[in-house]
């Protein structure tokens, strides 16, 4: 009998609320406090200078500072809740309310796997993640760079990623931030499948924008947040913070800079474009303070997590809090699930809407572990069971199993377990539950082994979804158009 999955229809336990109000207020002045006394820095974009001038605040050079609550009546027009639009309607997503969308990592420039070991990322692997997440029911989106295609000249490169996304996947994805004219590439080329009128209505992809932490957003940042809002497309502003590096190292002072990091740039897409859909995002992390190495899953970064979660559903867009299932573990060992699933409690159990790097991180997200992806896959689909709660209906209590068994009796071959018994539980992959002496017979495989086979397995059952020839056609011409434009530059 196949395994049955449940499709995720939202979150039905509530979100756990750390915080009490007089403690968000505090967090909320600070925020405000260093937007007025110390602002936030636009280096080399006038366009967004002028853009704050004429909505009232106060530049001074590069500087841009605001009156406590004036950043956060600029952040009003933007929505609490919009739909992602997938190239498949039956992928679309929702950000905000009640939803959840997890997507895999972002950004790493290693790949590793039990094969090969740890090497550059190429396109392949690229396309290999792509597959992966497209084959995975626990993963909603199809991610952005997902891993750095190395062997691909790094002004073309957003060329191929985005043709993998558009082709390889039907689930929504990100676009290129890394240059404006990348950014101008990744809407153009997402116009040739959905259409630009869809698109000036619909956000079909995302921006990673990225804050130079403490308080500085550069040219190419802010240039390609304008780009993305002007085209109503999905901006996700994403301060930085390292505690005690980028800031404060407590994790009150973490979550006011990030509130207040997010907020100028929320503000700043309501001013190119009022109503484009935004989320409210953040990276942070521990550091030990005698090494200067990143720590995550930590229980400060933990409690900012949640502090955040709060802080964005009261600014009223959806949240990305959090890292997703991160850690700065070397091998996908213990120490990795053990960070990665304490990140990703209390991004989910405090009510993040959008959880990147969900699956796969390793070295701080310096590399892509294939084992780690479907091991992570493992603990996505058991959180979204979590998430939904349980019956109490009728059918949930199985009194017709008392019925039929009475007192001293066991349950395993009742009408009611035989009904249910292949969906009842979440059903995990990669975990083995049998006695040592089976394992032993089967070769004592560890879990890292065994997410090997998986992750081979999807690779061998990946079935592209379909793309209507004419699209395809376009897309790979723009792309060859592209790039014959321009000469390969490595850095």
């Amino acid at each position: 009998m196949p395994i049955e999955t449940t499709p995720f229809l939202g979150r039905k336990i509530p979100a756990y609320n750390l915080l009490d109000e007089t403690v968000l207020s505090r967090i909320e002045d600070q925020a405000d406090w260093i937007l007025d006394k110390i602002g936030v820095e636009f280096r080399g974009d006038q366009v967004a200078l002028d853009l704050f001038r004429e909505a009232g605040a106060r530049v001074n050079g590069e500087r841009v500072s605001f009156y406590p609550g004036q950043v956060r009546e600029l952040c009003a027009t933007a929505p609490n809740i919009f739909k992602l639009h997938a190239r498949d309607p039956k992928h679309t997503v929702t950000l905000g309310g009640d939803n959840v969308v997890l997507m895999p990592g972002y950004g790493s420039p290693f790949v590793s796997d039990l094969d090969h070991g740890r090497r550059y990322a190429k396109l392949k692997d690229f396309h290999n993640f792509v597959k992966l997440a497209y084959s995975s029911p626990w993963l909603h989106h199809s991610g952005g760079t997902v891993v750095e295609s190395t062997d691909i000249a790094v002004n073309k490169r957003h060329l191929d990623m985005m043709l993998a996304h558009l082709t390889l996947s039907s689930k929504p994805f990100m676009g290129s931030v890394t240059a404006p004219i990348r950014a101008e590439d990744s809407i153009e080329m997402s116009r040739l499948v959905f259409g630009q009128s869809f698109m000036d209505q619909n956000a079909v992809m995302q921006a990673n924008i990225n804050v130079n932490s403490p308080l500085v957003y550069d040219h190419t940042m802010s240039e390609a947040l304008r780009i993305y809002a002007a085209a109503n497309q999905c901006v996700c502003v994403s301060p930085a913070i390292f505690a005690g590096a980028m800031g404060p190292l407590s994790p009150a002072a973490v979550a006011a800079q990030t509130l207040a990091e997010a907020m100028v740039g929320i503000a700043l897409t309501q001013l190119v474009r009022p109503g484009c859909p935004v989320v409210f995002g953040s990276f942070h992390s521990t550091m030990n303070l005698r090494s200067g190495a990143l720590t995550f899953g930590s229980p400060e970064a933990n409690m900012t997590t949640m502090a955040l979660s709060q802080l964005g559903r009261r600014l009223g867009v959806p949240v990305r809090s959090g890292g997703g299932q991160i850690t700065a573990s070397n091998s996908a060992d213990g120490q990795a699930m053990q960070d990665s699933a304490a990140a990703m409690w209390s991004t989910l159990m405090s009510g993040g809407h959008q959880v990147w790097h969900a699956a796969g991180w390793l070295e701080g997200g310096l590399v892509m572990s294939y084992e780690k992806f479907v091991l992570d896959l493992d603990h996505c689909g058991a959180m979204l069971k979590l998430l939904q709660g349980f019956n109490v209906d009728d059918e949930s209590f199985g009194r017709d199993a008392y019925v039929e068994t009475g007192p001293g009796q066991n349950f395993l071959s009742t009408s009611h377990t035989l009904r249910h018994y292949t969906s009842a539980n979440y059903e995990p992959q990669i975990i083995d539950a049998g006695p040592y002496e089976t394992w032993a017979e089967n070769g004592s495989l560890s879990a890292e082994q065994r997410a090997t086979a998986k992750w081979k397995q999807m690779l061998t059952d990946y079935k592209q979804p379909e793309i209507d020839d004419g699209i395809l056609s376009s897309l790979e011409e723009f792309v060859a158009s592209r790039k014959a434009e321009m000469p390969d530059e490595w850095y």
